[in-house]
């Protein structure tokens, strides 16, 4: 490969993470803007005091938009709920189904119904939170919203559903333009852009005596550890032998050749935490904003550090770990391939006993990955609430960091390759 070779190809790449970076910080830049109506100090001081509840979570996904309610107050959560909503509705509605094997043009109009879906939650979202802003008031008794009324509902419901839908467009131009995925890393760069803030404070409690000298070696033992656990059950693989057939063509053999089927322990990622964490905070979220006494009943109940809480959190995990494996990875379609190539499984015939044996193997892989999910995120939220530790990052929050930070790297390395084998082609036709 000639050296004008490489610096085209190095250059590409260079553009695709500038263009990320860039739109990293148009995203953070937006977080900024505020939206009109509001009065910034006494919803400050709600978040504030309401930092260890739903409103705290919420507000970490979101990268501190909804405690400054900014125009990107609603988040990315209201796409990754339509996107579940589809996905769901794909497995139950036959025309979805079809659509989604149809290849591109059938992921394109699932694309399309996942953006009206977008649409519409952040329109119901936008009102009620608005609704619901009108009514409450800071921990001094100061109205939050300066002029209640109908326009400010209208307006805050179109600014919100406005935020949502351009950061919805970031996500897609990021993933299509940029490296990784971008829906995960505007996530990703949501969390992280709390780690400062997060620290600082930490800081100020050892110093005021709140946390003792004693804990900080050991949070900083936990992080080490949780992050090892993460990295090492995210890049841990269950290798399938593959054996492939001889075939004599003319002259020439062909196959002979033995081959691996890699499966992950954790196929789904972090898309499960994430989704389970969505739905947990969509109807948690809406019983914040409605005075009914069985709603605030039911609010207070699935409140986080509850048991139902953690609970219906592990349930949803496991229950998208199954669901979003199932939707991903077809034993009967990698069965299909691998017989029609010439391809087996030593010691299991091709064909139906092979997408058995995968199908096997998938869900085993699958309960030890959805315990692993489980344990990293519910675990050490606990054990922080109960031994009231202030530290910002709980297990779901550096899952989806460390998660994320793999899922990219794994892409810029695959892009270096893909760009240098080009080259490679290019060079030797010449």
């Amino acid at each position: 490969m000639s050296r004008t070779q490489k610096t085209g190809q190095s250059f590409d790449l260079k553009k695709r993470i500038i263009f990320t970076l860039l739109m990293l910080a148009v995203y953070r830049m937006g977080v900024q803007v505020p939206t009109p109506g509001i009065n910034g100090e006494a919803l400050a001081a709600f978040f504030a005091k309401n930092a260890g509840t739903i409103f705290g979570m919420f507000n970490m996904f979101s990268g501190g938009a909804l405690s400054k309610f900014s125009i990107f107050a609603l988040g990315i959560m209201p796409y990754i709920s339509a996107s579940i909503i589809i996905q769901l509705l794909t497995v139950v509605i036959p025309q979805l189904e079809t659509l989604s094997k149809e290849g591109a043009a059938g992921q394109r109009k699932i694309t399309q119904y996942t953006r009206y879906g977008t649409v519409g939650l952040s329109i119901i979202q936008g009102t009620f939170i608005a609704t619901g802003l009108q009514s409450m008031v800071g921990p001094g008794g100061e109205p939050i919203v300066l002029n209640p009324g109908t326009p400010f509902v209208l307006m805050t419901m179109l600014t919100l559903t406005a935020g949502t839908s351009f950061i919805m467009w970031l996500g897609e131009q990021m993933t299509e333009r940029g490296i990784g995925n971008g829906i995960s890393l505007i996530i990703f760069a949501g969390i992280v852009a709390r780690g400062p803030s997060a620290l600082v404070n930490s800081f100020q409690l050892i110093k005021a005596g709140e946390i003792t000298l004693f804990f900080v070696p050991l949070i900083i033992a936990f992080m080490v550890a949780v992050v090892a656990v993460i990295v090492f059950f995210e890049t841990a693989q269950r290798r399938i032998p593959i054996q492939y057939a001889k075939r004599v063509v003319g002259r020439k053999v062909y196959g002979g050749q033995s081959s691996h089927l890699p499966l992950k322990i954790n196929i789904a990622g972090v898309i499960p935490p994430i989704f389970a964490s969505s739905i947990m905070m969509f109807p948690a979220t809406i019983g914040g904003f409605v005075q009914v006494e069985w709603v605030q009943k039911v609010s207070a109940a699935m409140a986080p550090g509850s048991f139902y809480y953690y609970l219906l959190y592990v349930a949803m995990i496991v229950f998208f770990c199954f669901f979003y494996t199932a939707v991903t990875f077809k034993p009967d379609d990698v069965a299909d391939n691998l017989k029609k190539n010439g391809g087996f499984v030593p010691g299991i015939r091709p064909g139906r006993k092979t997408a058995d044996f995968i199908d096997k193997v998938l869900t085993r892989l699958t309960v030890v990955g959805a315990i692993y999910l489980s344990v990293v995120c519910v675990l050490p939220t606990i054990l922080i609430s109960k031994f009231n530790l202030p530290f910002y990052f709980g297990g779901t929050a550096l899952l989806i960091i460390v998660g994320v930070a793999i899922d990219t790297v794994s892409q810029v390395q695959s892009q270096m390759v893909m760009t240098n084998y080009e080259g490679f082609m290019k060079s030797t036709r010449k």
